[in-house]
């Protein structure tokens, strides 16, 4: 297990992401590195970079963690009993973007390795990510394209894997006190280590570097599309979904609050403005009531004409 090779790789994908963003904001993101010295309930470091009030992006984050704990906090052994107590390795790249534009989807992705280290034991390790898209405005062409990018970017690793990952994703997005998907999906991974070190560090690499050439071309595509307040009010609407599953059921969210990682770090993925109402409905037939009825429910996106 090479740690070093990971976290390197991490780091380079870090700043290639935020590279590339800014080029298509204009506006620098803000870096804020962070260390937790030994001794405490964390070691590690990390580097946050963000945006807000930028000319694309509203809000926009992407973070680098590297940390070591003494015992897994429960949302890391949920589905591995026999780990809990014992100390962990963990470090990760992940981002979420919320446009400014309605008509550009907000995105999450994340790749990262976590190790265990039960006493008396060899280390226990696995890799986890993913991507996925949330549009307020449904677009065919958008939707097939990031799910066609991520068929690709598996493919090398058996042809079982995208169909896998994507019904993961489907199902792990999903709000369940709403009975609703949180976006169109992706692809989603977590407790992966079947192909050996050496391959299952590649299809992470192949993840990671598959998000630009996933998102950059929607973005590219819907950044001027025209919009008023009806639009920005109903994008405010349905990011309240978002931050009822970050909060509610996020694995990754509730890692960091209970092993006392770095609040504002892990809470950057909570968009600037945002609405609840009372029961509402969208109008039959408008393109709002059209996000229900033919976004908010699993598809086969790669296999569908754009």
């Amino acid at each position: 297990m090479d740690t070093v090779a990971v976290r390197d790789y991490l780091l380079g994908l870090q700043q290639r992401i935020v590279e590339a963003l800014q080029a298509d904001d204009g506006k620098p993101f803000a870096s804020d590195g962070w260390t937790r010295p030994p001794g405490g309930r964390l070691q590690g470091d990390g580097l946050t970079q963000l945006v807000e009030e930028g000319k694309l992006l509203e809000r926009g984050g992407c973070n680098f963690s590297h940390v070591i704990g003494q015992g897994l906090p429960p949302s890391a052994t949920q589905h591995r009993p026999d780990l809990a107590g014992a100390a962990f390795e963990a470090m990760g790249v992940s981002l979420v973007l919320h446009p400014r534009n309605p008509h550009v989807p907000t995105v999450h992705m994340n790749v990262r390795l976590f190790a265990a280290r039960p006493e008396g034991a060899p280390p226990v390790w696995w890799f986890g990510g993913g991507m996925d898209l949330t549009p307020y405005y449904g677009v065919q062409a958008d939707a097939v394209h990031f799910h066609r990018t991520c068929r690709d970017a598996l493919a090398p690793f058996g042809p079982e894997l995208h169909p896998r990952f994507k019904r993961w994703c489907d199902e792990y997005f999903f709000l369940k006190h709403r009975n609703e998907p949180r976006g169109v999906g992706g692809i989603f991974f977590d407790d992966f280590n079947e192909l050996g070190f050496e391959r299952s560090f590649a299809m992470l690499r192949a993840v990671g570097d598959a998000f630009l050439p996933a998102y950059r071309p929607i973005v590219q595509r819907r950044h001027d599309t025209p919009y008023g307040e009806r639009e920005r009010d109903f994008q405010a609407y349905r990011r309240g979904r978002y931050v009822e599953f970050n909060l509610v059921f996020d694995r990754g969210t509730l890692f960091g609050l209970q092993s006392g990682g770095r609040t504002e770090s892990i809470l950057m993925s909570m968009p600037p403005r945002v609405q609840w109402r009372y029961d509402w409905q969208p109008e039959a037939g408008t393109p709002e009531a059209r996000l229900y009825s033919d976004f908010l429910r699993p598809r086969d996106w790669a296999d569908e004409a754009a």
